[in-house]
């Protein structure tokens, strides 16, 4: 088994490269959940934009609106974004730079490398 060059960190996650996802994902999650309550939550739970519906009419609620609550939660989610990006290679990056959603980035990551796995 070929050896992991990153040494164990408290502060920075692993780098998913393609060929370490089982050891990826082990370390991203409890990196996640070390985070804060709210990060970890998002990825399990998903976030969605805030609406509004005024007269049976359902739209985006504008970000100036949003309740303190909503604000935490979006800044759940940009902080996971934050760190699939950040530690995935450019390879990796290519299967999920379009995704705004934690939830969809983590599954989609999930989807592509536990299939290979199952090979």
């Amino acid at each position: 088994m070929e050896g992991f060059r990153e040494g164990g960190s408290t502060t920075r996650s692993p780098v998913l490269d393609g060929t370490n996802y089982a050891y990826w994902k082990a370390r991203m999650t409890t990196f996640l959940k070390s985070m804060d309550t709210k990060t970890w939550k998002d990825v399990r739970a998903g976030w969605t934009t805030p609406t509004v519906t005024n007269n049976d009419v359902t739209t985006v609620n504008p970000k100036d609106h949003w309740t303190p609550e909503e604000h935490e939660l979006a800044l759940a989610n940009d902080k996971v974004m934050n760190v699939i990006f950040n530690d995935v290679d450019l390879n990796v990056f290519k299967l999920n730079n379009t995704c705004n959603v934690a939830k969809t980035d983590w599954y989609t990551l999930q989807t592509a490398y536990e299939e290979t796995l199952k090979v």
